[in-house]
């Protein structure tokens, strides 16, 4: 038997090697492969693109597409004011007392008279009366018959339906009140307690 010799780095190989002798098939890849028979390929036209607009499409005097006009916006409904309600006021001032605040009002230096509670008596509450230019920022004003009285904030609560009086005898001249708030009063008359 006789040895064949091989050059070595070479293998051996089961499969022919196709050489001249053995055309392969070639086809072009972007080509289908149809078994039916040969058909044309498709050709799908390419999309064209929107126009950029021109100088002269973009003149305000160009003329565009119209556009349905929005109506114009419902007028808004005006708030409404509160109206102003008669209230009753804080005190009421008899005829009495009306007249005697209008001789004190036509002094050369006209005032406004504060009425307003104090700690003070047997009971522990007292009126005070005073004169003021103004009222103060949270005082009650009170208008009747042409003369104005000024009720301050503080007492307000003791006071308030109360109705203010002049009383005049031999012995004295004052004011007096009427006050629906009085719970318990010293006998003098001088003071008072308002009870919830």
């Amino acid at each position: 038997m006789s040895a064949i010799s091989r050059p070595s780095g070479s293998t051996s190989s089961s499969h022919p090697v196709a050489g001249p002798s053995s055309p392969s098939p070639t086809r072009h890849p972007a080509t289908p492969h149809s078994t039916l028979g040969e058909t044309p390929p498709v050709v799908i036209p390419a999309q064209t693109k929107p126009k950029a607009p021109s100088a002269q499409d973009l003149s305000p005097d160009a003329a565009a597409p119209q556009v349905a006009a929005k109506p114009p916006p419902a007028p808004k409904a005006e708030r409404q004011r509160p109206t102003l309600r008669a209230t009753k006021a804080a005190i009421t001032i008899t005829p009495a007392a009306v007249e005697r605040l209008k001789a004190l009002m036509k002094s050369p230096t006209p005032q406004l008279l504060r009425i307003g509670v104090r700690n003070k008596g047997c009971a522990g509450l007292s009126y005070h009366l005073e004169y003021v230019d103004r009222p103060a920022k949270f005082d009650e004003v009170v208008e009747q018959d042409g003369i104005k009285v000024v009720i301050d904030s503080k007492a307000l609560f003791s006071i308030i339906g109360s109705e203010m009086d002049w009383h005049e005898d031999a012995l004295s001249a004052k004011f007096a009140f009427k006050n629906p708030n009085v719970k318990d009063a010293c006998g003098c008359g001088e003071s008072f307690t308002v009870g919830s």
